[in-house]
């Protein structure tokens, strides 16, 4: 989480339209959103069957929307933010958690003492920080998943560069529009710290400017029942076991 991610979600209007306009309803990132809950939720129910229901861990948890998204499924929810307004405006639309303001840098930050099994999730960070800030979350989630059998690490890449949102990333020759990140540089971060990827997930290979045509849509359905889908979808979930026991 850099100064940039501080400083614009500081602003309670910036937090008010990351709510209520990028997420609303039938828009590109809330269908998405609908996606990776239906999921997630698959997920937990068949990782953590027969045993105690995870704590759940949610790093840059701004709004809290991956906390409601396992609202009944989980023991506990705790979530992290440098963003007190963010913080504030999760526990407002009925984010179910205890809320931890942690600093933007400085030593990584220790997760809460809740026990396990445990559940990390990490959501829309990657792109919008610098390597060392990557890193100081998958540091974050080693702390609270210390070997293989402690549970699961989610994160999410919302700019997968194999997919066709990478045609757009460029305005100009050189010139980056925007940030994107490669399964193989997800994947090596992960590894930095100790975690394996045992599933990939993608949601989507449609960019928000196709996310109105009607036969774009149909096309991405169709596309997604298809074997090998996440390689080239814009919007990709990684989980991952620590590879030690």
């Amino acid at each position: 989480m850099t100064s940039d991610y501080t400083e614009v979600f500081q602003d309670a209007e910036a937090v008010e339209k990351y709510e209520t306009v990028t997420y609303a309803p039938d828009s590109y990132a809330s269908r998405i959103n609908d996606r990776q809950r239906d999921y997630l939720r698959r997920l937990v129910r068949d990782e953590f069957e027969g045993q105690h229901p995870p704590v759940q861990h949610d790093f840059a948890c701004g709004t809290g929307r991956a906390i409601r998204t396992l609202h009944g499924l989980v023991r506990e929810a705790h979530g992290y933010d440098t963003s007190a307004e963010m913080m504030a405006k999760a526990a407002e639309v009925g984010s179910r958690a205890y809320w931890h303001q942690v600093p933007m840098d400085g030593p990584v930050p220790t997760p809460v003492a809740a026990g396990f099994p445990a559940l990390v999730t990490i959501f829309r960070l990657l792109l919008n920080v610098p390597d060392p800030i990557r890193d100081r979350a998958i540091a974050f989630a080693a702390k609270a998943l210390p070997h293989r059998g402690s549970g699961l690490l989610v994160v999410e890449n919302h700019g997968n560069a194999g997919s066709l949102r990478h045609l757009r990333a460029k305005r100009h020759q050189n010139e980056r529009w925007f940030s994107e990140l490669s399964h193989e540089q997800v994947e090596a971060l992960l590894d930095r710290h100790g975690f394996e990827v045992v599933e990939r997930q993608g949601f989507s290979m449609l960019t928000p400017s196709l996310h109105g045509h009607k036969v774009a849509r149909w096309a991405d359905s169709a596309a997604r029942r298809v074997p090998g889908f996440d390689g080239y979808a814009v919007n990709v979930l990684y989980t991952a076991r620590r590879v030690h026991a």
